[in-house]
């Protein structure tokens, strides 16, 4: 896998970190993304979800309308990936 860590992702993630609230992550996304790209990425976030869950592909397709590609996609990163979705699903269920 290509390396994506650089200068321009550094500041990327930096200013993502300096956002406190859900409305400035709403301005700031807006304005860095397209409406496709955010609506791909929350889509990738609700198969994840789903996948934690133990959704079955067909279920998860029809729900979300992410093609099996995607799914599988997803779940690879679930199960190889860095981390990255499982920190942030386990954060986001301690805060329920």
């Amino acid at each position: 896998m290509k390396n994506i860590k650089d200068e321009n992702t550094d500041l990327l993630m930096d200013a993502v970190l300096t956002l406190k609230t859900k409305e400035e992550c709403y301005n700031f996304f807006e304005d860095l993304c397209t409406i496709a790209e955010l609506k791909s990425m929350s889509q990738r976030m609700e198969v994840a979800k789903m996948l934690r869950e133990k959704s079955i592909y067909t279920d998860i397709a029809q729900k979300t309308g992410a093609s099996t590609a995607t799914i599988s996609r997803v779940n690879k990163c679930l199960n190889y990936g860095s981390d990255g979705y499982t920190l942030v699903l386990d954060r986001l269920s301690e805060e329920k």
